[in-house]
């Protein structure tokens, strides 16, 4: 039961901190379409694929002192930094959870804004349609987004680097 929890510990673990609930969520997405194993279910939301699984199992992990959810605000925004604790870091050596060498993925979704993560993943969402049909999901989903056809250009070469990148990484 707690093997998906551990998973995701896992990964968090590897990035040793992520900052917004936004970027977790698309860093599990994204990291799970690169074939990661990572058993979350997404569904489209208002800001891409969003998992209510993952949702709960951070939230459970919270409670369960595994897991640091630090509330900052920021002044017209508040925003979540999330980091794995010893007790955390304790479960994980009971509960074996092989996702992979997920850091260097990890590491460069990490860098990246939570705005362009949400463009990556939407475009990483609707991969089976063509580009021009991507281009309108993204105009039309994510109007309020102001995404430009460069940032989602900028998109489809980070997916093809992150490819490349979890093809050189021992699973």
């Amino acid at each position: 039961m707690l093997q998906e929890h551990a998973k995701v510990l896992q990964l968090i673990k590897q990035a040793g901190e992520i900052v917004g609930r936004k970027k977790l969520q698309k860093i599990v997405y994204i990291t799970q379409k690169l074939q990661f194993e990572l058993n979350q279910r997404f569904q489209f939301h208002f800001f891409g694929p969003y998992s209510e699984e993952l949702s709960l199992e951070i939230e459970e992990l919270g409670e369960l002192g595994f897991l640091q959810e630090k509330l900052e605000d920021k002044g017209n925004y508040r925003v979540y930094r999330y980091r794995i604790t010893d007790k955390g870091e304790d479960f994980l050596a009971h509960v074996p959870a092989e996702v992979g060498n997920v850091t260097p993925i990890v590491n460069k979704l990490n860098r990246s804004t939570a705005r362009f993560l949400e463009l990556v993943s939407t475009v990483f969402y609707f991969e089976q349609l063509s580009r021009s049909e991507v281009e309108e999901k993204v105009f039309t989903l994510k109007a309020k987004s102001n995404y430009t056809t460069d940032e989602i250009s900028e998109a489809y070469r980070w997916i093809e680097q992150l490819k490349t990148l979890s093809a050189d990484c021992v699973r």
